[in-house]
């Protein structure tokens, strides 16, 4: 009982708070999102290609947005920015429930990314200003974790509303952010957050953005990260369309993989975490790479569950390896008054995420799946180049710095 009470009191409860809302907002996102492409193609029958813009437009706003406001993080604090995205998603999910046509979906789902952006790095720098260093490994495998236990739940609920009522589940899920972001509001004014840990160094909008220019790790580290997500967003966006035109159960396979894949990282998250903690951040992205890459070439052969669900496992083992040691990276890499600004450059990665629907959807228009998901893994194994040359960069970089020191 000690070992359990130790356990949660090693984080600030604000980490806690944070967490659980995690689950709630995630499982309630994951219900519906996922399915998006797929209630965009029997509803409205539009094509890859715009299923894919529509998706898209999403992590594109995401891209700008999570800069920016990471950016407002450090100079106003992280409460107002995390609260007025929190209310703002809520408003946006209860208009997806009265959008009637494509260009209601493109304008809502922009404004969706636009507000997680806000919310995402914000989230991540006050739980990084909470925790002690040695301990944010764990926090961000946790919060990792968390996603997941939302992420196992949803899309089942998902796949039954994508046949009855989609409408439904948008409306829960505005209904659990406006929850969400009331708790969110209540525990901030009662918790203790000192302002030194709120509220960091300002830095102007030019020098924010020299930031991608000159530290090239950073740099180059998010071009790798684009290209992973590339290959990792054919999940959400045109494996659903692929399972649905070949296989005659296909919205039931992809409900179960998107299942299969949170269960998995809920249960090898920690044990994972622990085994690449053996090696450098660099092997265990490169592993990551190998993966998922590998998964993504298992889903060009699926010809039914089994197939399916080892695709689905081989491409989870690869996203639990590279997504915390990416968080990490991006933590080594940021310096403590910018570590903000730092998460929401972070967000630019999220280019990936835009692309990889369009890119996806031209070749599963003009060619096939299988094409598709050979490319799309050759893309992705080109990250392991960029991952190797960030670390070469930072590693020289954390060198200088310590002979200054000295």
């Amino acid at each position: 009982m000690t070992k359990v009470k130790n356990y949660f009191v090693q984080f600030h409860p604000i980490v806690w708070v944070l967490l659980i809302g995690t689950v709630l907002t995630r499982g309630s996102a994951f219900m519906t999102l996922p399915f998006l492409s797929i209630y965009l193609s029997r509803q409205m029958d539009l094509s890859p290609i715009i299923i894919g813009l529509t998706v898209g437009m999403s992590p594109l706003m995401a891209t700008v947005g999570g800069f920016i406001g990471g950016h407002l993080s450090d100079r106003f604090g992280r409460k107002p920015v995390m609260l007025a995205a929190l209310f703002t998603l809520a408003l946006v999910y209860y208009g997806f429930t009265m959008a009637a046509g494509q260009g209601w979906f493109i304008v809502l789902n922009a404004l969706n990314g636009l507000c997680t952006s806000f919310f995402e790095p914000t989230s991540q720098a006050l739980m990084a200003d909470v925790t002690d260093k040695n301990k944010r490994m764990k926090v961000y495998s946790l919060r990792y974790t968390a996603i997941n236990i939302g992420a196992s739940v949803g899309p089942l609920l998902g796949a039954y509303l994508a046949n009855s009522s989609a409408k439904l589940s948008f409306a829960i899920t505005g209904s659990t952010y406006l929850l969400y972001g009331i708790v969110l509001s209540v525990f901030m004014k009662k918790l203790v957050i000192s302002k030194e840990d709120t509220i960091k160094k300002v830095v102007t909008f030019a020098g924010a953005f020299r930031i991608l220019k000159t530290d090239k790790a950073l740099r180059n580290l998010i071009i790798g990260i684009i290209l992973i997500n590339i290959g990792y967003v054919q999940i959400d966006s045109n494996l659903p369309q692929v399972l649905e035109g070949t296989l005659e159960n296909g919205v039931a396979i992809f409900s179960v993989l998107l299942t299969i894949n949170a269960v998995m990282v809920v249960l090898l998250q920690i044990p994972l975490s622990h085994l690449a903690e053996r090696f450098s951040l660099l092997q265990g992205m490169s592993a990551g790479s190998l993966f998922i890459a590998a998964g993504l070439i298992g889903f060009s052969f699926v010809n039914g569950w089994l197939t399916a669900i080892l695709a689905m496992v081989l491409l989870t083992i690869g996203e639990i390896f590279i997504f915390p040691s990416n968080s990490m990276m991006m933590d080594e890499l940021a310096p403590e008054h910018m570590r903000g600004t730092y998460f929401g450059a972070g967000q630019f990665r999220k280019i990936g995420n835009f692309l990889g629907p369009i890119i996806g959807g031209y070749l599963l228009s003009h060619f096939s799946g299988q094409i598709m998901f050979w490319v799309i893994a050759i893309l992705s194994l080109g990250s392991i180049i960029f991952f190797i040359a960030g670390n070469r960069t930072f590693l020289k970089t954390r060198i200088s710095r310590q002979e200054k020191v000295m």
